[in-house]
């Protein structure tokens, strides 16, 4: 797939939040990246429906959904009447049950479903679901905060992974969530990533439509 670079809307200035959704608009990125925490399964709080809806109002380009919280499953019917295309949530934050439930529930819904893995958990765990998932998500920082260094591993990971689907010839691609910047997106592309998430990549840039070109382009 062609590279995707997906902004964070939690690196965005929430006092100029539509100034900042209509950049991305104009911008080469090819998603919106919605993170949303709520506490409980990460050490922060993000934000919720009120927000989610505030910039699906002024998005020209597809939503891509991060749920970074417990029980995410009560939560998937709504993101979907929200427009939501693509939606992941963590693998650690389910049962083995809830993970087949909660995937096929998505589907249901209509969207794209990905499962998200935190640093800690080995790329192995979703051998059994590779076949049944249009993404995976790999954090390239422990979830809850924007801004952290990209973790070295997060690397290998991404090459295990990127392996694993082709021997699987598993139809699903990989987004790196956390880190990413012009010094490491063209190897992860390279071992098999496609979807790149910048927050503070994108949003702490003095000139923010260039940040992102050069993500793209790097």
């Amino acid at each position: 797939m062609p590279r995707v670079i997906a902004p964070s809307m939690l690196s965005a200035d929430f006092g100029q939040l539509e100034r900042d959704c209509r950049m991305v608009n104009r911008s080469v990125a090819g998603w919106f990246h919605l993170d949303v925490m709520d506490g409980l399964f990460v050490p922060n709080i993000s934000f919720g429906f009120p927000v989610c809806e505030a910039i699906a109002r002024v998005a020209k380009k597809p939503l891509d959904a991060h749920l970074m919280i417990v029980e995410p499953w009560n939560y998937v019917a709504r993101f979907a009447r929200l427009g939501v295309q693509y939606l992941s949530f963590h693998y650690e934050a389910c049962s083995d049950r809830r993970l087949r439930s909660t995937i096929r529930l998505v589907r249901d819904c209509g969207m794209r479903v990905g499962v998200a893995v935190n640093p800690e958990t080995p790329a192995e765990c979703l051998i059994p679901w590779l076949r049944h998932i249009d993404y995976v998500v790999v954090m390239g920082v422990h979830p809850g905060y924007s801004g952290q260094q990209y973790i070295p591993e997060t690397t290998e990971k991404v090459a295990v992974l990127g392996e694993m689907i082709a021997t699987l010839d598993a139809d699903c691609f990989i987004e790196v969530d956390g880190g990413v910047s012009t010094r490491n997106i063209a190897e992860l592309e390279r071992l098999g990533a496609g979807v790149f998430v910048a927050g503070s990549a994108a949003f702490a840039a003095e000139r923010p439509l260039a940040a992102i070109r050069a993500l793209r382009d790097a």
